[in-house]
């Protein structure tokens, strides 16, 4: 878990377009990506990225690991989905929680 942040509260959820299409290629629902963001695990954090600060989240659907990218305005609290994906257990780790080297 990313030091210091144990979930991330969102005011609300927007996907973006490329997530949309994303979820669809990849049978991931807006509800299981909405649980992850309210029970999944922030394992990585990314204070520069543009316009907002993302997290990166891993959670589980149906057994399986799934990482979400989400970005969030710290004043509204407003989130807004990136990017879901079912993590390549060639790239990452066991626990799907860091890269492989």
């Amino acid at each position: 878990m990313y030091k210091g942040l144990e979930s991330l509260d969102c005011s609300s959820i927007k996907f973006s377009g490329h997530a949309i299409t994303r979820m669809f290629q990849r049978a991931l629902s807006k509800n299981a990506v909405r649980q992850i963001i309210v029970e999944g695990e922030v394992i990585a954090y990314y204070p520069d990225d543009c316009p907002y600060p993302s997290y990166l989240l891993l959670g589980y659907c149906d057994d399986e690991p799934v990482h979400i990218v989400v970005a969030q305005d710290k004043e509204s609290g407003q989130c807004f989905v990136v990017t879901a994906y079912k993590p390549d257990s060639d790239k990452w780790s066991d626990d799907f929680r860091s890269r492989r080297q």
